[in-house]
């Protein structure tokens, strides 16, 4: 029979006993996060702007800049044409982009220093008439920054060395340069780009006959 006095009490089972405080275990180490096959971000966006631009160049070589298409370079680059729009804003700033242009100047060792100006004006010339590429980012710097940009650095890594070695001053070389510069893009925006009737009438012949002394004049005339 069981107790039912007031203070009995129901046995309870005993408590484990606590472990003794000390160090804390160490922790396993986290395994390392790997990038197995996923490559970065950075990586796959080089690479899609790689396969943009080699695209874009093969294009515009083939089609010329008024043909060439966003659709088409896409296409050719196996992405969505959004992409291209993504990383270069339109077709001419992925011209600008893409083109490289080498003038090829001529050594100034190959002619005496007071022909500087009519050998530059000749092989300018020479240049925007055989030139497709050339006459193309003239037309997009004119409207397009990255176009604009990728004419400075043409001229500033083309021309001012040839400037350079011809200048009496070197320290006025990057401003007589600006001026051949202002001259012979002039010629080429009125005569190929805009189509001036008179800039178009020019012979060749009459062309550097009337430019290569005032580029001859920005080179190598006294500072006035």
């Amino acid at each position: 029979m069981p107790d039912s006095r007031p203070d009995a009490a129901t046995p309870t089972a005993p408590t484990a006993p606590t472990a003794p405080s000390g160090p804390t275990a160490p922790t396993a180490p986290t395994a390392p996060t790997t990038l197995t096959g996923t490559a970065p971000a950075t990586r796959r966006s080089d690479a899609t702007r790689g396969a943009i631009l080699d695209a874009a160049r093969e294009r515009f070589a083939a089609d010329g800049y008024e043909r060439a298409t966003i659709r088409a370079i896409a296409r050719d680059a196996n992405i969505d044409p959004s992409m291209v729009m993504r990383y270069y804003g339109s077709k001419e700033g992925l011209f600008a982009a893409a083109v490289s242009v080498d003038l090829r100047l001529p050594d100034p060792s190959a002619f005496a220093r007071e022909d500087a100006g009519r050998a530059l004006v000749t092989h300018f010339l020479d240049m925007w008439e055989e030139n497709e590429v050339l006459t193309a980012l003239l037309r997009v710097g004119v409207t397009n920054q990255a176009g604009a940009e990728r004419m400075q650095a043409i001229f500033r890594d083309q021309l001012l060395p040839v400037a350079r070695a011809v200048c009496p001053d070197p320290e006025q070389t990057p401003a007589r340069a600006a001026l051949c510069a202002a001259q012979l893009l002039g010629l080429a925006l009125t005569r190929y780009v805009l189509r001036f009737p008179p800039a178009v009438a020019l012979t060749r012949q009459e062309a550097v006959a009337w430019l290569a002394p005032t580029v001859q004049r920005y080179l190598t005339a006294p500072h006035p």
